[in-house]
């Protein structure tokens, strides 16, 4: 079985114990999350259930593994001939979650 949840402005293809790096979410390492965002539950060779826009009743839940950072992202702006540059970076924080359950009602 595996859905396809919402969070961060993303959309995730789930299933039982797999790894997921989602956008920081509240919570600390070891505590449970619920995703509530279920669009759509299927079996792998049958069927598939839509949601219009949410699978009702339905939840996957998880544990957090682990809190990180990303990658560093370089931003560079420059307009040309005025010498205007400007560098900037940045790093997301990130969660690493263990899909532990999906349930649907």
């Amino acid at each position: 079985m595996y859905a396809v949840i919402a969070t961060g402005g993303k959309q995730y293809k789930v299933k039982v114990d797999d790894y997921v790096d989602v956008e920081l979410l509240d919570g600390e390492v070891g505590k449970e999350v619920v995703f509530d965002k279920v669009l759509a539950i299927g079996e792998e060779q049958g069927s598939l259930e839509v949601g219009a826009p949410v699978v009702a009743g339905a939840t996957v839940k998880g544990e957090i593994v682990d809190i990180f950072r990303g990658q560093k992202i370089v931003v560079f702006k420059m307009k040309r001939r005025k010498s205007y540059r400007r560098t900037r970076g940045h790093r997301q924080n990130y969660m690493r979650i263990k899909i532990t359950g999906i349930a649907k009602a």
